[in-house]
């Protein structure tokens, strides 16, 4: 069953114009070193970044309840697994969030699109809650 989902778009040039002007300070503070790796070792690392921004943006809205407050930026990573396909790696606020909203006799999943058309990057996401074998 889906329990939420989330999309957002991120302006690039936006996106770019922070790591100019901040770089590391902003990085350090809302990607993870191994996001920040990833990015860094791109043909155009600002459209990488720009990505995994609006992923965590989208599967914050996605893990989002009435009551619950804001996620912590590096406690949303974005991974790539060896086929290139996106996934969700939770930490600390956001795992415990993701494990209060998930159904006893569930288990909590999260789907993740990402695509980029400069100047803009999108991405969805879904919680799903599967029956725990």
């Amino acid at each position: 069953m889906i329990i939420g989902i989330g999309t957002d778009i991120c302006d690039i040039n936006r996106i770019s114009q922070i790591i100019e002007k901040y770089d590391k300070r902003f990085k350090s503070k809302t990607f993870t070193q191994g996001e920040q790796a990833y990015c860094e070792a791109k043909a155009v690392p600002a459209n990488a970044y720009a990505k995994r921004f609006a992923a965590k943006e989208a599967v914050a809205k996605a893990l989002a309840g009435e009551r619950t407050g804001s996620l912590s930026w590096t406690d949303v990573e974005v991974s790539n697994q060896p086929s290139g396909r996106p996934e969700i790696i939770l930490h600390g606020s956001a795992k415990v969030r993701l494990q209060e909203i998930i159904p006893t006799g569930y288990r909590g999943s999260i789907h993740l699109s990402l695509s980029d058309e400069p100047p803009y990057a999108q991405a969805f996401a879904i919680v799903e809650a599967r029956k725990a074998d």
